[in-house]
């Protein structure tokens, strides 16, 4: 028998891009010849759902709930909910979402871009609520070009829809979540069982059927589910439960982040109704031994990080012997069978990082598995996605990018990275600039010091267009307490390194972390607003600290100074604990007044305020001197030169042409070197001999050549040449001028 797989992400993750967990499965399974189908059911809902036909279904059901017989038995339009006056506007204008939603969601794909001058125009689009934001944001509206204004107010009109949605049909509909709330730290399965007993939802029956469909068309042995959140859980059992009932001889797996970190210690036997399996972290050989069980050829008690239900109760199967594969032999993410062209880009939030996340079709890769710190105490760092670090070489990383560049006709690279390691950036960047390839790429890092002014300009050379990394809490003494490994003025200084080599900065913002005072709290926002002042920071989010189960802080939490409210495990899901920090701040009261001021650092504003402005109880004064992060920022080490650091020159070849200089009687013959890059051109001279060795120095140092040029290598050239001081060529403004124009060290 030829097992058939079907790997699904169940809605909803992203509306720009696929989630990549099923493409990486599909490209292993590939290499052993198992055949595979996969569909993000996410995407395929919201099209049927965003289309004339879905919207002239849903406004038959909203009018349908809503309407109800007068005494004299003639329909009336007398509504027996409560409806708002914001709902009772979307259906007034039925027929303008009738008329407009076809082509806004072909914009939206990227396929009908001139109708963003209509939609531009204000009088097009029928708004509704979420349209009154748009008199805060009027500053934006200068610095976006027609294209993005237009994405925006697209967005903002299906957001309209979905307010309706929410209030008159579906409760728990999100665009990139569904009923996240019965997903969310649910130690009991109890409140999720219960919702899979009521009838289905106007969503499920659009997921249904398209499964169905796909289930028809596909014939797998075996369905697989995805589930990287809680906001996909939910559709992922009733999309099991469907299954079940109307194709019995399928085999159902659950994987992905949600079980990853949740269902460690799964005991409901309730789940297994659903799942016949689940597993567990890095899901390449856990699949592969399901599908030989699956075949015959495998034995129940051999398969690898699998639950299963056995002898009336759930068990864990580890297995392991049975080896995980390395990255370089799990092939390269395979994304066909997906509607590349059908995603939609949208600009929830104008700030141009934000963004990022929903606008834009992205590859994703993963340069390394797991994290090469894999010390920081909040992090989940007991669990192997984490613990196993492993990266991958960068010429195999750069050959995956071009299958993938070929395979989806895009050019743009999400590195999904826990934290992407400095060293293997460096060698990917000069990979792609020796391969001299035209693309865009962006990952998460940790702010540590490798990342000097020149790592930064090589990155941006290579198509880095942004980082986002985690700052946490802006405080020495926390960071220590968090090992997070960097200080303050560390991360300024590298985030002023990438800003000021054009890449844009985000940085994850954490309060409430154990003991973290009310004092430390106002002091972090204060470093927070200098960095946003000094333009090192382009885009920050705050979240509150979570105790995890997996975590340092979660496994011990005496020696952070809380509690556990409660000792006992749940029966699902077991992650979130809930803990009481006896002396830090109550840190819930923050939360308002930390994001209101931070929406306006994003946006340049505010800088002058106090910080009690931002808070409606009495916070303390900040302790930190106003100056603290422009002080910082002075320091220069750029007289700091290991000899083993890279000399790598990433202009082009020069013009060199040879005169004579007169000075006081004395001619001296002086090389004029010639370089033109894509905006400018540009001579520096010196003295001939010094002119000849710099023009041969720089293409052997050029990224395309072979050699690696050391520091120490170019000093011991220089000297074999005959030439006196290097120290006082390499610091003089001939040389000054090249490092400007891409002479970089490493």
């Amino acid at each position: 028998m030829n097992t058939k797989a079907f790997l699904i992400t169940p809605p909803f993750t992203q509306l720009n891009t696929p989630y990549p967990a099923t493409a990486y499965l599909k490209g292993f399974l590939n290499t052993k010849n198992i055949a595979s189908f996969q569909a993000d059911l996410g995407i395929e809902v919201i099209l049927k759902l965003f289309s004339k036909q879905g919207l002239t279904d849903l406004f038959s059901r909203v009018e349908a709930g809503s309407l109800m017989s007068d005494v004299s038995g003639d329909m009336a339009a007398s509504f027996t909910q409560d409806l708002t006056p914001n709902a009772l506007r979307i259906i007034a204008l039925k027929d303008e979402y009738l008329k407009t939603i076809d082509s806004v969601m072909l914009f939206l794909q990227g396929k009908n871009p001139t109708l963003s001058h209509l939609i531009c125009s204000e009088d097009f689009l029928p708004e509704a609520s979420r349209f009154a934001q748009l008199e805060e944001l009027d500053w934006a509206f200068g610095s976006m070009g027609t294209q993005d204004k237009a994405k925006h107010f697209a967005t903002l009109y299906l957001e309209d829809i979905s307010d309706l949605i929410v209030e008159c049909v579906d409760p728990h509909f999100g665009f990139s979540r569904y009923a996240e709330r019965l997903g969310r730290s649910a130690n009991s399965f109890d409140e999720l069982y219960e919702s899979l007993q009521q009838p289905y939802t106007y969503i499920d029956e659009l997921l249904l059927d398209i499964l169905h469909q796909r289930m028809l068309e596909v014939k797998p042995n075996l369905v697989g589910f995805s589930v990287p959140f809680p906001g996909n859980l939910y559709a992922a059992f009733r999309s099991a439960q469907y299954i079940k009932e109307h194709f019995p001889a399928v085999k159902i797996t659950m994987g992905g982040g949600f079980p990853n970190t949740e269902l460690r210690s799964l005991t409901d036997i309730r789940v297994m109704e659903f799942f016949d399996f689940i597993t567990l972290d890095d899901g390449e050989a856990p699949v592969e031994c399901l599908i030989e069980h699956i075949e015959g050829k495998r034995n129940i008690d051999q398969l690898k990080r699998t639950f299963v239900l056995m002898d009336g109760e759930v068990k864990y199967i580890d297995n392991s012997g049975c080896r995980d594969y390395k990255q370089s032999d799990v092939g390269t993410p395979d994304y066909s069978d997906l509607l590349l062209d059908d995603y939609i880009s949208v600009i929830e939030i104008v700030n141009p990082m934000h963004r990022m996340w929903s606008d834009g079709r992205w590859n994703k890769l993963t340069m390394a598995h797991g994290c090469y710190w894999g010390k920081c105490t909040f992090c989940d760092i007991s669990l192997d996605y984490i613990k196993v670090y492993e990266p991958v070489a960068a010429k195999l990383l750069v050959d995956r990018m071009e299958e993938l560049i070929t395979q989806t006709g895009q050019n743009g690279f999400h590195f999904v990275d826990e934290a992407a390691p400095p060293a293997l950036m460096r060698e990917v960047a000069l990979e792609i600039l020796r391969r001299n390839l035209a693309v865009t790429w962006w990952t998460n890092i940790r702010f540590e010091k490798s990342f000097t002014a020149d790592l930064c300009k090589l990155l941006k050379a290579s198509g880095c267009i942004a980082v986002s990394g985690g700052l946490e809490v802006a405080s020495d003494r926390l960071l220590d307490l968090i090992q997070k490994g960097v200080t303050v003025a560390q991360v300024a200084r590298v985030t002023r390194n990438f800003t000021e080599a054009g890449i844009m900065v985000h940085a994850y913002l954490m309060y409430g972390f154990p003991t973290q005072t009310a004092q430390e709290t106002i002091d972090s926002l204060e470093m927070v607003r200098q960095m946003f002042e000094a333009g090192i920071l382009q885009s920050g989010f705050w979240h509150q600290f979570a105790m995890t189960a997996h975590s340092p802080v979660g496994m011990y939490p005496e020696n952070f100074g809380v509690l556990k409210e409660s000792e006992s495990i749940g029966s699902f899901a077991n992650n979130d604990i809930v803990h009481i920090d006896k002396s830090g701040a109550n840190h819930d009261k923050f939360s308002f007044g930390l994001k209101k001021s931070l929406f306006n650092y994003m946006h340049g504003i505010c800088f002058d305020y106090e910080l009690q402005d931002w808070f409606e109880f009495k916070v303390p004064r900040t302790k930190i001197v106003h100056d603290y992060i422009y002080n910082v920022l002075q320091d220069d080490d750029s007289f700091n030169v290991k000899p083993t650091a890279k000399v790598v020159w990433t202009g082009g070849k020069p013009v060199v042409s040879y005169f004579t200089k007169n000075k006081k009687g004395r001619s001296f013959e002086t090389a004029s070197l010639t370089f033109h890059d894509k905006k400018e051109s540009f001579t520096v001279q010196a003295d001939k001999e010094q002119g000849e060795w710099l023009a041969s120095f720089l293409v052997k140092s050029a990224v395309s050549g072979k050699e690696v040029m050391t520091f120490a290598k170019a000093k011991q050239s220089y000297e074999d040449a005959g030439l006196d001081d290097f120290e006082l060529l390499w610091y003089s403004k001939p040389v000054n001028t090249l490092r400007d124009y891409g002479l970089l060290v490493l």
